[in-house]
């Protein structure tokens, strides 16, 4: 009995040691992130509001882009970005702490002349960074380093899009899909919550969209959600091939980073200019905004939206991917829940969770983040999608630095990376 009793007490003060280490350690990175991330999410709206106001800012695109590789290589970050961010997460590979500042204004130049890119990647890099930046500061060991990187990129993601508990599970689910290190569940829940309210507090508003229409749960409904969600994995898989293929081609006909930009931005000068407007130019989440509230798009929305963004990814700008497969999901799922009989909405919800769930092969966050910006409703249906685009994206992904631990067939250990 006593020697139980010793037990019972060496096994409590291990594990409220470690309770109390991780809350104020998830804290600390949940109120940097969140503080870090709320001034990101402001510079960016305030830039794209100042392009949608002056679009001749669009035509200062090569010069945004010369004087973003510039700062890359002042910064001595030039070629670092979110695979690394995921391999310091698996190895002891560290992340520069320079990356931070050089992203943040990298993403932001970007969307001040048009590129078209989103937030998630400078979110999964800023966390990556600044948390890699603290554990060196604290002199914690690299087990906790990994540990604490992972709370930066859910609390920058969770700040970025109002989404606590999924930005969690994303950074949990994304570097190692089919692993999950249980010792990070609490950390990361502390640090996205604590960057959401935070956040919150500073005026940043979430991402949240209404589905209205939405039809009785059935064969008549679900064979319809998951003819829109094989659509949208067969184009996550052509929107991923498409940016590696690209950025490989790219960088060996134009090895050099300054002329590659410049003529990248160039050419999108030339492309919006042949659109006739700048819909598919910067994140685009005012255009998603747009098809939920009127029910509107253009059917060629989706593929025009994988042209800009490939290209501008491609080149060099910096930025992320996310937002732009919301929108392409969001105006597929609209085009081809129009043929079936779905409301656009729905369609869009629908597209949207599918287009995430095949290009970073994480049903789960997709499923909790559905819940979150969709606000539970059409939950069964976005459920379906996410497990529907995620079997059917195979071992595709945005990102090379993904590690893919379990075959989507079968319960063989693959251990691959996303192509």
């Amino acid at each position: 009995m006593k020697e139980l009793l010793k037990i019972t007490y060496r096994s409590l003060k291990e594990y409220s040691i470690s309770f109390f280490k991780w809350l104020l350690l998830g804290a600390l990175v949940g109120v940097i992130g969140g503080t870090v991330g709320a001034g990101f999410a402001k510079c960016i709206a305030f830039v794209t509001e100042l392009r949608l106001s002056n679009g001749w800012l669009v035509l200062m695109l090569p010069l945004g882009g010369v004087l973003s590789v510039a700062i890359y290589r002042l910064f001595k970050v030039t070629g670092v970005g979110t695979n690394d961010v995921f391999e310091s997460v698996r190895t002891e590979k560290k992340v520069p702490y320079l990356l931070a500042p050089a992203i943040f204004i990298g993403a932001t130049l970007t969307h001040l002349f048009g590129g078209s890119a989103g937030r998630e990647g400078a979110a999964l890099q800023l966390g990556g960074s600044i948390a890699s930046a603290l554990g060196g500061l604290l002199r914690l060991d690299k087990k906790t380093q990994h540990i604490l990187t992972l709370c930066g990129m859910g609390a920058f993601f969770s700040a970025l899009f109002g989404t606590p508990i999924g930005a969690g599970i994303f950074a949990l689910e994304v570097v190692s899909v089919g692993h999950f290190c249980s010792g990070a569940f609490f950390p990361v829940t502390v640090a996205t919550v604590s960057a959401f309210g935070i956040a919150s507090y500073l005026g940043v508003k979430p991402e949240r969209f209404v589905i209205t229409g939405l039809p009785e749960l059935g064969l008549n409904s679900v064979w319809r959600v998951v003819l829109i969600s094989v659509a949208a994995a067969f184009v996550s898989i052509v929107f991923c091939k498409a940016i590696h293929f690209s950025k490989a081609k790219i960088k060996r006909y134009l090895p050099n980073r300054y002329l590659r930009i410049v003529l990248g931005g160039a050419v999108l000068i030339v492309l919006t200019a042949l659109v006739g407007n700048q819909d598919y130019n910067g994140g685009g989440m005012e255009i998603i905004e747009h098809i939920f509230t009127t029910g509107k798009w253009h059917n060629e929305a989706f593929l025009l939206k994988i042209i800009f963004t490939v290209l501008t990814i491609s080149v060099g700008f910096k930025g992320g991917e996310i937002v732009p497969t919301f929108y392409i999901g969001a105006a597929l799922g609209a085009t081809v829940g129009a043929l079936v009989g779905i409301s656009p909405s729905l369609g869009a919800a629908v597209g949207m969770v599918a287009m995430f769930s095949g290009v970073t092969n994480c049903p789960l966050a997709t499923i909790v983040l559905a819940v979150e910006i969709f606000e539970g409703k059409g939950f069964i249906f976005c459920a379906i999608a996410a497990v529907t685009a995620f079997l059917l994206s195979g071992n595709v992904g945005l990102y090379k630095g993904q590690r893919l631990i379990f075959s989507k067939l079968n319960e063989d250990v693959v251990e691959v990376n996303a192509s």
